[in-house]
């Protein structure tokens, strides 16, 4: 499994361009990975005196499903918000389809959708009154707010409910509000931390879908604790631990001999030996 250093062997990977999974058609393309679209480079965020994260890179490409994994506070979610320009970062930059998030702020969010763990639902409004106040929030042309709220009720399976207020709906339910109003101005780069958290069986079945329906020529980041989820959707994976990346490879590369607990548990356990190990060292200089 390993090899004599203890680590996981090289795993030479098929097509340097790039690959789609089975789930959507398991061929090989070059335009998968033609044009970089996220590139998240040396964040590093303090709260305070807190370091939540620390020299966080990777990147994404148009047509990649990238799993954000990692034990619970890991720095997940931060990272995301950090992404998707909700809050500022101590050091590093992130660009979205080559625009800087903060500095072209406005540029970032035509072309980024994102649902933070708790959906920003208003539970007194409608869902197609949401999702149209959302629309002309995020820029959609007043001409072409009908087309696109259809669009969306359509893909995310609202049509039935598009008249009920949001605080009325189910969890399943008000997850795929959260993803349609990411949806809205049909944005290249989706940005899902937690998408199925707190669902039940059949709902995180239904949510999982929509992800790798939503995909196709889009790049999708999402973050997660829950493994079979990512073996099932991603393409790509990057392990968080303590803030820090431990691992940044794709899905087919990680698991062709390992199973993706096993990768998991060896990238986190061994960074807990090495900083214990550096932590002996320093008591004993």
């Amino acid at each position: 499994m390993f090899d004599q250093r203890g680590e996981l062997p090289h795993l030479p990977f098929g097509n340097p361009n790039g690959f789609v999974p089975a789930s959507r058609g398991g061929v090989y393309i070059e335009s998968t990975r033609e044009k970089l679209m996220v590139e998240v480079s040396r964040l590093t965020k303090y709260y305070s005196d807190l370091l939540a994260i620390q020299d966080i890179s990777f990147t994404a490409h148009r047509g990649q499903i990238l799993g954000l994994l990692g034990p619970n506070g890991a720095g997940k979610s931060t990272t995301m918000r950090i992404i998707a320009g909700f809050i500022p970062t101590t050091e590093g930059n992130v660009l979205v389809d080559g625009f800087d998030v903060f500095r072209e702020s406005h540029e970032v969010r035509r072309r980024l959708g994102y649902l933070p763990e708790n959906p920003p639902l208003y539970p007194d409004m409608t869902v197609i009154s949401y999702l149209r106040f959302v629309a002309r929030i995020k820029g959609v042309q007043k001409k072409q707010i009908t087309a696109s709220l259809e669009a969306t009720l359509e893909k995310c399976s609202l049509e039935s409910v598009a008249y009920r207020l949001l605080g009325h709906l189910s969890k399943g339910y008000r997850q795929r509000a959260g993803l349609a109003q990411a949806l809205v101005h049909n944005p290249p780069v989706l940005i899902l931390d937690e998408p199925t958290l707190g669902l039940d069986p059949k709902q995180i079945i239904e949510i999982r879908s929509l992800i790798k329906e939503l995909a196709g020529d889009r790049t999708v980041i999402l973050s997660t604790h829950i493994l079979p989820e990512v073996s099932q959707i991603c393409d790509k994976v990057v392990i968080i631990n303590e803030g820090k990346v431990v691992v940044e490879k794709d899905l087919k590369e990680l698991t062709q001999d390992l199973t993706l607990e096993e990768v998991f548990v060896y990238y986190i356990s061994k960074e807990s030996k090495e900083k214990e190990a550096q932590g002996e060292e320093s008591l004993l200089q």
